[in-house]
């Protein structure tokens, strides 16, 4: 008898249907040790997959998967759906290059109804596929799945709002394990939640509006009390208003209370919504103590936890944080903002040292650039703190809310370039691009730690809206000094003086360009500002080399070389110019290194492709 009797026997759901009910529970702690065991050796999000296997075994023993669409919600609490999917095995390369994504994605799995890497779609995409549905008279049902943090952001109250008045078959299912509005789980909760959802509960609901009907007042006095009553026992009136039929909060974790009231649900017609408790680590006491720890993990030994790493290099993100609780010493005016980013943008200590100024505003991207706005407006200096791939969601309000009425916003951009195993929908690929086409906005990018943390106080010196972008992860390990003295504005600087060519290098990618200089014996500058550029520093290169090359970890298209090509031809200049950066396709998960290499990007790629442009002159 092995230690995964009965895991072994499923490679797919229909595998799963053919079981007992009874022996449900005993899956469940075999797939969850085999979670444990395997995020253990690869690394990658822990503690929000083991807090949902019993969801997800009732999800797939009670719906006919993939007939039946489960549309998860970011993804971070998708891999034992993805082991009773069939890529048990490619769990064992999870989220490395060539191996299983950590995420859904579509082009992996027809069980993956839905690419996601971002959060609070899953109901808007959910809702698109239960109308498809009804347009085309299939007869399948629909599940979202989102967390209570992703309830945070709009846009899910937005598809709430259009699928109450949608009249979609649909499921949503709100996994909640942190929300301090539920009332405590237990049994009566258990049972009342299975009552409600009952087919014969819901047909005598519907019997009574029918006879009501004729009498609209009591119509309307019986909904109200039915209202009144379902609010003394859950929290669901507001997902009531919206116009779903709401049941919970149930224990996510009791198979016996999970799959009978999924089974009931699963009959009803029009818009339900489904409120289950679940705890983050469930199984795994040190992730059940600390499940932010255990969030995203390195590979590390089961028994033994995560050990707190001494020393080591200096990241980006600490550099930023360390120069945020610097400046906010220096100047009161500063308020710093992250769209529930606190940990990863390296905002802890500033959260502790100044929580009157420290404002985490939940998945809320829009919301927090706006808030900005309006705090910068009132004469305070807002800092934003976010993610490159995140910004993308705030992209309007960048716009019209900020650089429109040139208020001063600075954005401190973390995760710029290649973030490695999270892959295409976390790389922070397009910033450059997006952000230098905007009018009055300042966009500069760091070549190490020590001009980082100058960078930022040089942003946050203007009276204006600026981007400071830095890479996930080290830089060349130039220590920061404590000071928050300012750069120049649009100033360049010549690292290495060559012959022949000139590498022009933005942010993450002058190291690697002053390596590949020294081997062609090339000119290297490291241009500090996207935009504005150094024009002067430009036409100079320009003058002097017979070959120009632009290197950024951004996508080629609109980034940082169309600004060098800008200058050169406003300035009638006719240096051919050499762009290296992300190709126009996105780029897959794999080692965050090993991906730049395989794109050119690292310093032999800059070699080869120099070499290549002076045999192959175009």
């Amino acid at each position: 008898m092995t230690a995964n009797q009965l895991l072994d026997q499923i490679q797919f759901p229909a595998d799963l249907r053919r079981l007992e009910r009874g022996q449900l529970p005993q899956l469940a702690d075999e797939l969850r040790q085999f979670l444990l065991g395997s995020v253990a050796r690869t690394g990658g999000h822990l503690s929000s997959n083991l807090g949902t296997v019993e969801l997800t075994l009732a999800l797939h023993y009670v719906y006919n998967t993939p007939e039946d669409r489960l549309v998860w919600d970011v993804g971070h609490q998708c891999y034992a759906h993805k082991v009773l999917t069939g890529r048990r095995e490619g769990m064992a390369r999870l989220r490395m290059q060539g191996g299983v994504s950590g995420f859904p994605k579509r082009s992996e799995s027809e069980y993956d109804t839905f690419g996601v890497g971002h959060s609070s779609t899953s109901i808007s995409a959910a809702l698109g596929m239960a109308m498809a549905a009804k347009l085309k008279a299939e007869d399948r049902k629909v599940v979202a799945i989102i967390g209570d943090g992703a309830m945070s952001a709009g846009m899910a109250f937005e598809a709430l709002n259009n699928a109450g008045v949608a009249d979609a078959d649909m499921l949503v299912i709100l996994n909640d394990n942190e929300m301090s509005i539920s009332p405590p789980v237990g049994a009566l909760n258990s049972i009342l939640t299975r009552l409600t959802s009952s087919k014969t509960y819901n047909a005598a609901r519907e019997a009574g509006r029918h006879m009501l009907g004729f009498a609209p007042p009591l119509l309307e006095l019986a909904r109200r009390a039915e209202e009144h009553v379902k609010g003394l026992l859950s929290p669901g009136t507001l997902f009531e208003e919206f116009g779903f039929h709401y049941y919970g909060p149930i224990d996510g974790h009791d198979l016996d209370a999970l799959v009978p009231t999924l089974e009931n649900i699963k009959k009803l017609k029009g818009p339900q919504f489904l409120h289950v408790i679940t705890k983050k680590g469930q199984g795994y006491k040190l992730a059940e103590a600390d499940p932010i720890l255990y969030h995203g993990v390195g590979k590390f030994d089961t028994a033994e936890g995560i050990q707190s790493s001494k020393g080591g290099k200096l990241t980006y993100t600490q550099v930023f944080g360390d120069w945020l609780c610097d400046m906010a010493a220096a100047d009161p005016r500063l308020v710093a903002i992250t769209p529930a980013m606190g940990e990863g943008s390296g905002m802890v200590r500033f959260a502790g040292q100044f929580p009157e100024r420290y404002f985490d505003v939940g998945i809320a991207e829009q919301h927090a650039i706006t808030f900005a706005a309006g705090l910068a407006c009132e004469g305070l200096k807002p800092v934003v703190a976010i993610y490159s791939t995140f910004l993308q969601r705030g992209y309007d309000q960048l716009i019209h809310d900020v650089a429109l009425q040139n208020l001063p916003v600075l954005f401190a951009i973390d995760r710029g370039g290649l973030v490695g195993a999270d892959g295409a929908t976390h790389h922070g690929s397009f910033d450059l691009s997006f952000l230098t086409c905007i009018p009055n906005m300042v966009v500069m990018a760091p070549a190490d730690e020590a001009e980082c943390r100058r960078m930022l106080s040089t942003a946050y010196a203007l009276d204006g809206p600026a981007a400071v972008r830095y890479p996930r992860g080290s830089g060349p390990g130039t220590l920061p000094d404590f000071r928050l003295d300012t750069l120049p504005l649009g100033k360049g600087e010549l690292l290495r003086a060559g012959k022949d060519v000139a590498l022009l290098a933005f942010g993450s990618r002058v190291a690697p360009a002053l390596a590949a200089g020294e081997e062609l014996d090339a000119t290297v500058a490291n241009m500090r500002f996207i935009k504005p550029i150094d024009a002067e520093l430009v036409e100079q290169l320009a003058r002097n080399h017979s070959l120009l090359v632009s290197i950024e970890e951004n996508a080629v298209i609109g980034g940082a070389g169309a600004e060098l090509a800008r200058v050169l031809e406003e300035r009638g200049l006719q240096t051919p110019l050499l762009r290296l950066g992300l190709p126009d396709r996105f780029i897959d998960h794999g080692e965050q290194g090993q991906l730049l290499a395989d794109l050119g990007l690292d310093a032999d790629g800059i070699v080869r492709s120099v070499r290549n442009a002076r045999k192959n002159p175009s």
